[in-house]
């Protein structure tokens, strides 16, 4: 039996809603640290580096609770959003789009410096190292080419830079430069890339964001192509949660109150999670 634990993207609100949600099924016996396998995309690779490195889900909530003083807010404006319309003119195959939202990462004015992201992402990641004993995929989309590349330990690509171009939401956080490319977000492709888990036998899903935009495949499909195969549990935010999001998923300020809403939402999905994994 190979399980699989999937950790999508959704900005600062989603990784604190998966620290809430993993430690509430946590307290109630059903730790997710025993993944064979854990996918990251985005939020999820920050959170998915952390498990798969066996950190504390109850310690990890708790840091969601700190007040965000001198963090950074960001937010997709009317300007980016614009931009993102504009990149779904002309051909829909997935990889031309995101040739184009690429385009967009490039020559869009950011708010912050590649150094200054990579040095973010490190402040965010107790542990810098790869794993070694639970396999962590970490997704990101080249900007040039759109071409789709999962970073693991034996590409010889440091965690905190695989984790910061998981991160780089195009138009918002400059690209990450890797091996002479550079790359954007993995939620650029999906916002889960829950199809990375074809083959395991159990498999949950954390999705802040299960909708998609454009050709991006959506997370329910996936799950629904998993379920041919594999015991498949798929949790998504509950109206609680999506009111503690807001309107910015990039708003340090709602942390706080979307982790909370994780670990309340823990008890309903509980027993279902709980199945899958057992």
């Amino acid at each position: 039996m190979t399980r699989a634990l999937v950790l999508g993207g959704g900005g600062i609100t989603g990784i604190a809603w998966e620290w809430g949600v993993l430690a509430g099924l946590a307290s109630a016996g059903v730790d997710l640290r025993s993944a064979d396998l854990v996918i990251g995309t985005s939020a999820g690779s920050v959170v998915g580096a952390q498990v798969a490195n066996g950190l504390d889900p109850a310690q990890r909530y708790q840091a969601q609770l700190v007040p965000p003083d001198g963090e950074i807010a960001a937010a997709f404006g009317p300007t980016t959003m614009a931009r993102f319309a504009l990149a779904m003119v002309g051909s829909q195959a997935p990889q031309r789009v995101r040739q184009r939202i690429g385009r967009l990462a490039r020559r869009a004015p950011t708010t912050a410096t590649e150094a200054d992201r990579i040095a973010v992402i490190e402040s965010r990641l107790p542990v810098q190292s790869w794993p070694s004993s639970v396999r962590l995929l970490i997704t990101a989309v080249d900007i040039e080419t759109g071409a789709f590349r999962v970073f693991d330990r034996d590409g010889g690509v440091p965690l905190v830079r695989a984790v910061a171009a998981s991160c780089a939401v195009p138009g918002v956080w400059p690209p990450v430069t890797i091996e002479g490319k550079r790359y954007m977000d993995g939620g650029v492709r999906s916002g889960s890339n829950a199809d990375l888990a074809e083959g395991c036998s159990r498999v949950v899903v954390l999705s802040p964001m299960p909708r998609s935009f454009g050709p991006m495949t959506g997370v329910a499909a996936q799950v629904e192509e998993l379920r041919r195969s594999a015991e498949v549990a798929l949790v998504t935010p509950d109206a609680a949660a999506s009111r503690a999001f807001g309107r910015n998923m990039l708003d340090p300020a709602a942390r706080a109150a979307a982790a909370r809403a994780g670990l309340a939402q823990a008890s309903s999905v509980v027993a279902a999670v709980r199945e899958v994994w057992s």
